[in-house]
């Protein structure tokens, strides 16, 4: 089975089977990862933002338009910063490496 990284925001590394065909943010929720996605991958938030690895960044589709509407409204946006709902495993993305952001902003609760 494919596996993926996630490293937390205290700096933890958790490394987790990561079935092909679930989503990034699907992963972590298996994995008890600290993820929100307040609106459950419905493209609708950004609380499911993820800064990938820059090694991996490049192997990813492109964000579509929606998600760069949303990753405006993220907390620490940085140049790899991706939707975690957006990301879909494929047997390309064996290894892929994503880190958390220091915090979220969910603008579905203000």
């Amino acid at each position: 089975m494919p596996s993926m990284t996630f490293i937390e925001r205290d700096g933890t590394t958790r490394v987790v089977d990561a079935p092909l065909g679930l989503s990034v943010l699907e992963i972590a929720h298996k994995h008890g990862v600290d993820i929100e996605g307040a609106c459950e991958g419905s493209l609708a938030c950004s609380t499911c933002h993820v800064i990938v690895d820059p090694a991996w960044s490049g192997k990813l589709a492109k964000a579509t338009e929606d998600e760069e509407d949303m990753l405006d409204l993220a907390f620490g946006l940085e140049k790899t910063s991706r939707l975690g709902c957006q990301i879909v495993m494929t047997e390309a993305l064996d290894g892929l490496v994503v880190k958390l952001p220091a915090a979220t902003r969910n603008l579905l609760n203000e």
